[in-house]
């Protein structure tokens, strides 16, 4: 993984440290969604009793927020991508020629992809931080 932290990034780490006493192995942003990654030992204190750092990270952000739990290799990349796109669901993932496909039907393909290709660019980046391989919809 190969992710370069801006300012903006490490705010939003230290934010998350600080409410939830967690450390995040990467933030990004998917879809004017906060992104946050964790292991999976760290899910139930990084959510809270309830959703309680959640909503408190919500509120002092005044932005959606995710966790989601960590992918250690390719086994785990259908779950992460999927945790990432929630609520938007795809048929498969596999990867070919050095490249992740995503199978989807054509309402989510159109939501994978968004307007200008914006959710595509964004979640393309992520891929490539994390798997190293471009994605390609069909």
């Amino acid at each position: 993984m190969t992710t370069t932290i801006n300012m903006q990034t490490m705010r939003y780490i230290n934010l998350l440290r600080r409410v939830a006493r967690v450390n995040t192995t990467d933030c990004f942003v998917y879809n004017n969604v906060i992104i946050y990654v964790v292991s999976a030992g760290e899910m139930k204190r990084a959510l809270g009793e309830r959703g309680k750092n959640v909503r408190e990270l919500q509120e002092i952000l005044g932005k959606k927020i995710k966790i989601v739990r960590e992918a250690k290799d390719v086994t785990d990349m259908q779950r992460f991508i999927q945790d990432i796109v929630d609520p938007v669901s795809f048929k498969s993932v596999e990867i070919r020629n050095e490249n992740i496909v995503l199978t989807a039907g054509a309402i989510a393909k159109a939501a994978l992809i968004g307007r200008n290709k914006r959710r595509l660019i964004e979640l393309n980046k992520i891929l490539e931080d994390y798997f190293g391989k471009e994605l390609k919809i069909i």
